[in-house]
């Protein structure tokens, strides 16, 4: 009887083994490919104590897979908070937390990357002010510094200039990652709704002679719109000496020989429609070569501006051993967490899953 018991508690052990399988570990479609991981705007995550978890899981599953899918840098849309500085919570639409809390959260979810990759953030107009962006103030200095990532930053970063307070911070800040098929990429991050001395600064930047051979990759807050991709005309807020996404179009990407790609957030609908939580168009520059504009922001969805944040969803850009091609793909770790919802995981309509060629 008691060898029947020990060999009934290993068939027993075996079998929830077996059921217990971890719907959310994805791997690469490439082994020598690497990833870029892309977040868009986490607002909404952040200024709900109940959505929280969300954004919660959607970094711990980034951190669990720096290795798996050989991230070499994690992109943050901007929009950390949806209150840069307000004491009293405007609930419901706005949230039910004061802007410290919001602050917090997200500084301590960014802390599970911390020293182990290289990210950037560009700063979104929720970041400044007091609501959004009436004014320069903002805590994002406060709350990410250099030092905080100072591992990855050390080996990575390259450049900085100084905010609309005077303060050089990493609102606008560049860093070089590389690969031994794709060479060398700059990727740069700039202030919402940049300056023109800004504008100028990453100009320079991309044309020294340090990084004109570079593939650079540039990351700023609203530029596009989701579903039909059109540049942003205008900036619509209190900031004074600001450029819109055909200002900069015009100014710095067009112009530059080397930018093949920019990446966005900010635009949001909700609309619960996923076509509108992305756009994507590919341009000439004055060079002649293709340069690849996309937004990713899913705030709109599951619940509108006081829903669930966005579902989960992150978007991957993976890099293939090719040296031109990116394979794009997006993933909820929240709907991936469970083989009930497992099927939902990964959306897979042509807005949401493609390649580009970089030339």
């Amino acid at each position: 009887m008691k060898k029947l018991c020990i060999f009934l508690l290993a068939v027993v052990s075996s079998v929830t083994t077996l059921a217990q399988v971890d719907h959310n570990r994805q791997g690469p479609l490439n082994d020598n490919s690497f990833n870029i991981v892309l977040l868009g705007d986490p607002q909404s995550y952040t200024k709900f104590d109940y959505n929280q978890p969300i954004f919660d899981m959607m970094m711990a599953w980034t951190q669990h897979h720096l290795d798996t899918l050989n991230v070499k840098a994690v992109l943050c849309t901007g929009d950390l908070v949806d209150q840069n500085e307000n004491i009293v919570p405007p609930f419901p639409r706005f949230g039910n937390l004061p802007s410290e809390m919001q602050w917090d959260f997200v500084s301590r979810e960014f802390a599970r990357i911390d020293n182990r990759v290289p990210y950037l953030i560009c700063t979104g107009n929720h970041d400044y002010g007091y609501l959004r962006a009436e004014n320069s103030m903002t805590r994002f200095p406060e709350f990410f510094n250099v030092s905080r990532n100072f591992t990855q930053w050390d080996k990575t970063l390259v450049a900085t200039t100084i905010n609309r307070n005077g303060q050089q911070t990493l609102e606008n800040a560049a860093m070089e990652i590389s690969d031994s098929a794709w060479g060398k990429i700059l990727i740069v991050a700039l202030e919402f709704a940049p300056r023109d001395e800004v504008i100028e600064w990453a100009k320079n930047l991309v044309d020294s002679e340090r990084f004109k051979d570079h593939k650079v990759i540039l990351l700023t807050h609203a530029y596009i719109t989701g579903y039909d991709a059109r540049r942003y005309e205008s900036v619509g807020y209190k900031l004074q000496d600001v450029n819109s996404g055909e200002q900069i179009w015009q100014k710095l990407v067009y112009p530059a020989k080397n930018i093949v790609m920019v990446l966005c957030g900010h635009y949001a609908v909700p609309n619960e429609r996923y076509d509108y939580t992305t756009g994507f168009r590919t341009d000439k520059n004055s060079a002649g070569r293709d340069v690849h504009q996309m937004m990713f922001n899913c705030q709109g969805i599951g619940g509108g501006m006081s829903g669930n944040g966005g579902e989960g969803f992150l978007r991957l850009l993976e890099f293939m051993p090719d040296g031109k091609t990116v394979e794009v793909r997006t993933y909820s770790p929240l709907f991936g967490a469970s083989g009930q919802t497992k099927h939902l995981a990964w959306r897979n309509e042509s807005y949401d899953r493609f390649s580009f060629i970089v030339n």
